[in-house]
């Protein structure tokens, strides 16, 4: 999916090479700072030898791809020497806010992909499952059994508009970005998109779920458990497809969800973790090291999870040893997530050593003890832990972190595992020689949209920092001060990264301006 944009989406996206703004298109006749387009344009800044238009289509097309990547490449090299581009770490922690962690008095985790780590052996695994669950429970076609997981089909905060069988990227003004929309496993022609929502690529707030939006029709996949999903929603759509098999599109949406989930609440993925935790477990004892650390420090630790007991204790015991509990101050599991940050009705409950639920009222939440359910709001008035002094690292961007930044002052962390993978492709200057020109392009135009995109123009001003793993935190003193790199507003003239390589070493006609009071 990352990469189907491209052919509608460079010619949009791709600097010009004078001054590395957007190329000119029918809806914007001129690029900034190169006057009209005609003949004669030319941006100050770029090579006399100007590139003619982008032809229409085909071969013509594919050949002026090429011929672009190898200008932006070679203005790349040329610009920046490679010790420059090496400079990310992917071990280090990105701030989005200035915290200072001597202020950080409480931490608080979920399990799944935060304190837990999976490897990705685990996609295939629940998709199969949840695909054989289709089958056999839901009476699906067999000829669905013949499609594999694909891990390189869909990426997290992509939409899914059910009623439409469509799967795509939505920026953060509600606009599908041609080029990315997918219906089974084909992709969808711009003008078909258009025509689908009347003529326009802007879909209104009330259609669509997620942060803001709680419309019933179109859904956002933001977990890292909704890859598989994703996949098996588009592979089964195709199979129908490509069979003329009629079908109704929610019907088809609720199954492969319920499938998915059947995996979750049937209790497969546990088995299958439980009985290899060295193959599905990845670095327990960065995690043990970690909050180890914080308690030596003085720090209070807290745990959420949507998992069971049984199973987050066997884990606990792997990564960190048989008395894990004692290094948390608060232990919450089964909490029904993201409503126990949102309903206020659901009450603690006790558990005791073999899961049993006590009857008792819960009217203080003890270390060492092992609670059930109950809501963020009992949580905050047992235990005070409130505002900036509180930090919680989740993975899932919306229901981990902004609701809980944005309604509760707690600072935030996301637990960003595909961060490492884009810092180091970032960072190795081979990969520019080894990527085919699509991928290139494709981690060019994923940077310029980094702002644009709806998951993180909506969980920007929440996230405290953002890294791809917990470990990262043993690189830095419990007293660190995280400061975040200033983004600089448009009309600002500092000089900007694409810029600088696309060539342009000035803001244009600044010079030329300055006679103006």
């Amino acid at each position: 999916m990352a990469g189907a944009g491209l052919r509608a989406a460079v010619r949009r996206w791709l600097p010009c090479r004078g001054h590395g703004g957007p190329r000119a298109s029918s809806s914007s006749p001129s690029c900034p700072g190169c006057g009209p387009p005609g003949p004669g344009a030319h941006c100050p800044g770029a090579p006399r030898s100007a590139p003619a238009p982008a032809p229409a289509g085909g071969a013509e097309l594919s050949a002026h791809l090429w011929a672009r990547y190898q200008d932006m490449r070679r203005l790349v090299h040329d610009l920046l020497p490679p010790e420059v581009c090496s400079l990310l770490n992917p071990a280090a922690i990105y701030a989005n806010n200035e915290i200072s962690l001597r202020d950080v008095e409480v931490y608080g985790f979920d399990y799944d992909y935060t304190l837990a780590q999976y490897a990705d052996a685990l996609h295939p695994e629940i998709f199969s499952a949840a695909r054989d669950i289709l089958i056999e429970h839901y009476k699906y076609p067999e000829g669905i059994r013949k499609y594999d997981y694909d891990p390189s089909f869909a990426i997290r905060g992509l939409h899914y508009d059910i009623q439409k069988s469509l799967l795509m990227k939505i920026d953060a003004f509600h606009y599908v970005q041609l080029g990315t929309a997918y219906r089974g496993l084909q992709p969808v022609p711009d003008e078909e998109v258009i025509d689908l929502y009347g003529g326009t690529q802007h879909i209104p707030l009330y259609q669509m779920s997620g942060f803001y939006g709680k419309g019933p029709s179109i859904k956002q996949f933001m977990d890292i458990f909704s890859l598989p999903e994703m996949a098996l929603l588009s592979c089964v759509v195709d199979h129908f497809l490509g069979h003329s098999l009629e079908f109704d599109q929610a019907h088809l949406y609720k199954d492969v969800t319920d499938a998915i989930r059947d995996v979750h609440v049937k209790g497969l993925m546990y088995q299958w973790i439980e009985r290899d935790m060295e193959k599905y477990i990845l670095r327990g004892d960065e995690t043990f090291a970690v909050l180890s650390r914080l308690v030596a420090h003085g720090k209070q630790l807290f745990l959420i999870t949507n998992s069971p007991f049984s199973f987050v204790d066997q884990g606990m015991r792997h990564m960190v040893g048989p008395d894990w509990r004692q290094l948390f101050d608060v232990v919450i599991v089964q909490a029904d997530k993201p409503s126990f940050f949102t309903d206020r009705r659901k009450p603690f409950r006790k558990l005791d050593e073999k899961g049993s639920l006590h009857w008792d009222r819960i009217t203080r939440l003890e270390k060492g003890k092992i609670y059930r359910q109950g809501n963020l709001y009992d949580f905050l008035r047992l235990t005070e832990w409130r505002g900036p002094r509180v930090l919680y690292f989740g993975d899932h961007l919306y229901s981990d972190l902004a609701d809980l930044m944005l309604r509760h002052g707690w600072r935030t962390g996301a637990i960003i595992p595909e961060l490492e993978r884009e810092i180091r492709i970032i960072n190795t200057e081979q990969y520019m020689h080894s990527l085919t020109w699509q991928q290139a392009l494709t981690g060019l135009l994923e940077r310029m949209q980094t702002y644009q995109d709806a998951e993180s123009q909506q969980v920007l001003a929440a996230w405290m920092k953002e890294r791809q793993e917990l470990s990262c935190l043993l690189n830095y003193r419990v007293d660190f001060t995280f400061y975040p790199r200033r983004t600089p507003l448009q009309h600002e003239a500092p000089l900007w990264m694409d810029q600088l390589c696309t060539g342009c070493m000035k803001t244009p006609f600044l010079g030329d301006m300055a006679h103006i009071r």
